[in-house]
């Protein structure tokens, strides 16, 4: 989607609100104050609660319209904001959790590029850190989901429909339209649904460790026939049991 438009990223919070994935990536940070890289931030709605919780935030977006409203949110001047895709951004800082949310790994649509946020990941992780993000399962029907899907946000003030406008493998691609009362906003996505063994391979050859692989925000195991999500715990070596349960 196209989130440079001021318009399109002042809808974002609307049509995400604040839901169990978040309480999932917030629950790996922990109660101790621990550094964290949110790789693709948005309008920093994670971010801005892992402030509160007084963690040390690193918030990474490549649209500086979503950046600015995140930074006109309570806690906003805790977290240091950066412009930067996830591919290019780089720091002498190391993190003890680096997180990618709302499914921002799917808009990755090739190999190389999952493998350049790899290895953002592995060069900003402390030796002891994790890293999460979570896809969807390919194995669901998003499609027949998806497609002619309508609803209200925004208190009811805007109607969004998605319709499919391509499905070609591992790709899907749809239209959003976004009608308000006095304008209507379209925007077209696509996104890759690659599968869990595909991506475990890509981590394992970026050099990282995969920990755990969860199928909901329960932390639930993952079963490829009825999950809908695939989320990925890594870090640079294998786990000991403490971290495993932490």
């Amino acid at each position: 989607m196209n989130y440079q438009d001021p318009r399109m990223a002042a809808i974002y919070d609307s049509a995400n609100p604040f839901a169990q994935d978040a309480e999932f990536y917030l629950s790996l940070a922990g109660p101790e104050s621990r550094s964290v890289l949110d790789l693709g931030c948005g309008t920093g709605t994670l971010c801005c609660a892992l402030a509160q919780r007084r963690h040390r935030v690193t918030g990474i977006d490549p649209a500086a319209a979503m950046l600015a409203i995140a930074r006109t949110k309570p806690f906003s001047e805790r977290i240091a904001w950066v412009e930067s895709s996830a591919q290019a951004y780089r720091s002498h800082r190391r993190f003890d959790l680096i997180v990618m949310t709302g499914h921002a790994f799917q808009v990755l649509l090739f190999d190389d590029d999952v493998l350049a946020v790899l290895e953002t990941m592995r060069l900003h992780l402390k030796p002891r850190g994790r890293i999460a993000f979570e896809t969807r399962n390919p194995r669901l029907d998003w499609v027949g989901a998806w497609n002619a899907r309508s609803r209200t946000i925004s208190g009811g003030q805007i109607v969004e429909t998605l319709n499919i406008t391509a499905h070609d493998g591992e790709f899907i691609s749809f239209e959003s339209t976004y009608q308000l009362p006095d304008t209507t906003l379209t925007t077209s996505t696509t996104l890759r649904f690659p599968s869990r063994e595909h991506i475990q391979s890509l981590i394992e050859r970026s050099g990282l460790v995969v920990w755990d692989v969860f199928g909901d925000w329960h932390a639930g195991p993952f079963e490829p026939a009825c999950s809908h999500e695939i989320i990925f715990i890594a870090g640079m070596r294998p786990p000991t049991v403490a971290e495993k349960t932490r």
